[in-house]
């Protein structure tokens, strides 16, 4: 009987673990405000626009070289308060001389994925990267 009921316990508590790194994985903004205490998106009255605070979180998320999967939910959140692909990209650029053209680099790909765009299929294209005589 201890050993039945350890095995239920365990398969409870692995159902719990998966289920907790499923909800982080994906972000799941309830789950993270509720569990971890961290609400992810403004609080109270702020000056900034929904927009502008968007692009701001993503500029940091850059900044500080989040992971792809952070990076593609932060461009999502700024594309649903408005912003568009042309501001997306120039935030990239007007934070690289802070962030460095490193951190910039590195996000491109997952900006860009996240907004539906193929940067490896495009650096194949004619006239993409491999055109580029070094």
């Amino acid at each position: 009987m201890v050993a039945v009921t350890a095995g239920l316990r365990q398969r409870g508590e692995t159902v719990r673990f998966q289920d907790t790194l499923r909800k982080l994985a994906m972000i799941d903004e309830a789950f993270v405000a509720d569990q971890a205490g961290l609400g992810l998106g403004p609080t109270g009255t702020l000056a900034l626009d929904a927009r502008t605070a968007a692009l701001l979180q993503l500029a940091v998320a850059v900044a500080i070289g989040s992971p792809g999967t952070c990076l593609e939910w932060s461009t999502a959140r700024a594309l649903a308060a408005g912003a568009t692909d042309d501001e997306i990209a120039d935030v990239l650029l007007v934070i690289a001389p802070v962030a460095g053209l490193g951190r910039v680099v590195c996000a491109a790909p997952d900006v860009a994925t996240a907004l539906g765009y193929d940067i490896a299929a495009a650096l194949e294209e004619p006239g993409g990267m491999t055109d580029f005589a070094l």
